[in-house]
């Protein structure tokens, strides 16, 4: 059987096979660079005939950029002197429009070695061509992207997690450049403490076997310092599921993280202040009750006591009477430290110069702390003045110092300082109780034993104490703190176990002038008189209305009574009688006694009032200080100090 291609030439078959190649152009070239040989593939990729080429230069597909550099002229030289030349280009169809070409231009030569001509391959590969520089253009946005992110440290590791690329987020974060890093291993970052327990190993390792790692913590910079980050790992694999490497996204997180401290703390502290706040709510109303009852037992003690006088004396009898009125006497300070703590006490503040404050309270606090005690107070030149209680001023710095004492039990150190403090917004923000603005501060501190840090967290608490039962109350510090409080001002404390302890009192700048001292009120010249005075008692406790209506009429008072304030309106509405006096209680049931007593004045203009309390509740008091013009008799109160004061009141011009 004969071949189909039987009688055809080698050269022809070759001819043949060239031509049925229609996607890559495949011609001759003589030696002089003109074209010998044409192909179909030739025709279909230039658009130009056999006819149209055959004896022209190969030149005539090059650009005019080119032709004019004479790139066709040195490739085929370059072809004869190696034997080949490729390149890629752009190369020009017959009707104008360009491609890029993929040129294969081999140097053929005879028997002798002789140059006979070059065989030339030419490929279109524009769309190859597009794709790869797409490719490259997208890796080069990609890279540009990643060295313009500077608030993240992206890179990439290998399998064993070693840095293969670093960007300027990296740099800036880190602090390392990237011939600094490129080639080490990325656990250098971490911690000493991480990296002994295998934290980069088994991130790596999650990675690997979820695809992902996220983590917080300590990383470590260039030059030591440490900062919180945020650290994402993902797995990079090949087309075959093989690892390859990984892509790191670290971030510096330190501030979100401080910000959260920061809230948390201050939460904390909201926390700490709305449970005090509520605690002395408690302590309020269980001290208004208690006065009343211990206003009571103090004073039918006192009557038997001076009723006792007149009978047999009795040692036994008034031993225990004393007994019982100290025990009464005691309770009454106690409730009159609730008070404090819970900002219902009386303040009358007035503006005082600290410097002078401060040195009239050296030589005081040395004699009550004895000699172990080193005493030393320092004041500040241009100490901005406060408006404050000077009385409670004073028993609030005692209560200090006397825990200092009790803090020094080997004797120490305690300095009273006061300094001129701006609180700016950041202190505020980490102390919200406190508004920015100008504070004279109250410093304490002792050198003596100090406090743990539970300790701390619960000083200001009313009845908290780390003494041997008997050996205090636990009320002290937190009455310094109410009267701190009530005084618009803002306490803390600093302490360490084994160094003491530090506790600052802010008092709101007063920005006044110094007033004048109050005129004193001289009795009314021949006061004494035959007529009898005539008292109102207002008092809804009904036992201690009964006690105090008993003791007025022993000092030979003309006494009327009323449960409420709308019995006492009733008989202050009638024109008789004549009432000099009106004595009632600030906190009762519907109109209050403050309510009463500018009703009563406003019926009757000239009467006297004083009022009576076991607490405030604001009715009298308002921002910390005794509404002007109001005269307070706080629960409970002895006979001698009532009588006292009613009769100041009535001789009052």
């Amino acid at each position: 059987m004969h071949s189909s291609t039987a009688g055809v030439t080698d050269s022809q078959r070759l001819q043949l096979l060239i031509d049925a190649i229609i996607d890559y152009a495949i011609y001759l070239v003589e030696p002089d660079g003109t074209i010998a040989s044409w192909n179909s593939g030739a025709v279909r990729l230039t658009g130009y005939g056999t006819d149209e080429v055959i004896g022209r230069p190969l030149s005539m597909f090059y650009s005019a950029e080119d032709q004019a550099a004479e790139l066709p002229r040195k490739a085929l030289a370059l072809a004869a002197e190696r034997g080949r030349f490729t390149s890629e280009g752009w190369r020009v169809r017959k009707d104008g429009s360009r491609f890029w070409a993929s040129v294969v231009i081999d140097a053929i030569r005879n028997q002798n070695g002789s140059l006979v001509g070059f065989a030339k391959v030419t490929r279109d590969i524009t769309e190859h061509q597009k794709t790869s520089r797409a490719l490259v253009e997208s890796e080069q946005r990609y890279r540009q992207l990643l060295e313009a992110v500077v608030d993240y440290a992206i890179f990439q590791l290998d399998a064993t997690g070693v840095v293969v690329t670093w960007n300027a987020g990296a740099e800036r974060i880190k602090g390392c450049a990237p011939e600094e890093i490129i080639g080490q291993h990325f656990s250098r970052f971490y911690t000493e403490e991480d990296r002994a327990n295998r934290v980069p190993h088994r991130a790596l390792e999650e990675a690997t076997q979820s695809g992902r790692f996220e983590a917080e913590g300590w990383r470590v910079r260039k030059d030591g310092s440490k900062f919180w980050a945020s650290v994402v790992i993902d797995r990079i694999v090949d087309e075959s599921g093989a690892l390859i490497g990984f892509a790191k996204v670290t971030r510096d997180i330190s501030e979100r993280r401080n910000a959260q401290e920061a809230l948390a703390k201050m939460q904390d502290q909201l926390l700490a202040s709305q449970k005090l706040e509520a605690v002395g709510q408690l302590s309020g109303g269980v001290a208004h009750d208690f006065n009343n009852l211990l206003m009571i037992v103090i004073g039918n003690l006192e009557t038997m006591e001076r009723h006792g006088r007149q009978l047999a004396a009795n040692v036994n009898f008034q031993r225990a009477l004393s007994h019982a009125k100290r025990g009464a006497q005691r309770a009454a300070s106690l409730t009159r430290r609730l008070l404090a703590f819970s900002r219902r006490q009386a303040l009358a503040p007035k503006p005082i110069d600290l410097n002078n404050f401060l040195n009239g309270l050296q030589d005081f606090l040395q004699r009550t702390l004895g000699e172990r005690v080193e005493v030393q107070t320092v004041g500040s030149a241009g100490l901005w003045q406060i408006e404050v209680d000077s009385n409670h001023l004073e028993s609030a710095i005692l209560n200090l110092a006397i825990n200092a004492r009790d803090a020094m039990p080997e004797g120490g150190k305690l300095t009273i300082e006061a300094v001129n403090v701006y609180a700016d917004r950041e202190y505020c923000s980490r102390n919200p109780e406190l508004s920015p603005g100008q504070y004279a501060v109250i410093s304490v501190t002792d050198t003596g034993l100090g406090m743990s840090p539970d300790t701390l967290s619960h000083a200001f608490e009313p009845f908290f104490t780390t003494k041997e039962t008997g050996q205090g109350t636990g009320l002290g510090l937190s009455q310094v703190y109410g009267f701190v409080k009530q005084s618009g001002g803002h306490i803390k404390i600093y302490s360490e176990l084994d160094y003491g302890t530090n506790i600052k009192m802010y008092f709101p700048r007063y920005h006044g002038t110094a007033t004048e001292q109050d005129e004193i009120n001289e009795p009314v010249a021949g006061a004494e008189s035959n007529k009898v005075e005539t008292i109102l008692v207002v008092e809804d406790d009904e036992d201690l209305r009964i006690y105090v209506t008993e003791l007025l009429r022993e000092l030979n008072y003309r006494v009327l009574t009323a449960a409420s304030a709308q019995a006492a309106l009733t008989i202050l509405l009638q024109e008789q009688p004549h009432i000099d006096l009106v004595l009632t209680d600030v906190v009762m049931p519907g109109i209050n006694g403050r309510e009463l007593g500018k009703r009563a004045t406003e019926m009757r203009p000239g009467l006297k009032i004083l009022y009576m309390t076991g607490y405030s509740h604001n009715a009298v008091i308002h921002h910390g200080r005794l509404d002007l013009g109001v005269d307070l008799l706080e629960k409970p109160v002895s006979q001698a100090k009532l009588a006292q004061r009613v009769r100041d009141m009535l001789d009052r011009r």
